[in-house]
């Protein structure tokens, strides 16, 4: 069965409701049973997105961008050099 998908900034509103209702008393697995996830979903999220705010996750997912136009430019050189190498070895 798959679930679906929470988008960043869900995740990080729920894991703050998982905190308020933690300081209201209730438990950790109650507190997720609330929020609608697992707890090995909860402890996930909260190792990967824990303490970040609205502004960080921005900033986490420009620099996310930023990142993905080298890496499609390495990826380009690598396969132009490959096909290089592949061309030159026919010739000799």
């Amino acid at each position: 069965m798959a679930g679906k998908r929470e988008k960043p900034e869900e995740i990080v509103s729920k894991l703050r409701q998982v905190e308020v209702l933690q300081g209201q008393g209730v438990t950790i697995a109650d507190a997720v049973r609330q929020i609608g996830v697992t707890q090995q979903t909860y402890y996930r999220w909260r190792k990967l997105y824990g303490g970040m705010g609205r502004e960080q996750l921005k900033r986490l997912k420009e620099l996310e961008k930023e990142n993905l136009r080298p890496r499609r430019a390495v990826s380009d050189l690598t396969l132009d050099k490959l096909i290089l190498t592949e061309a030159a070895k026919g010739n000799f």
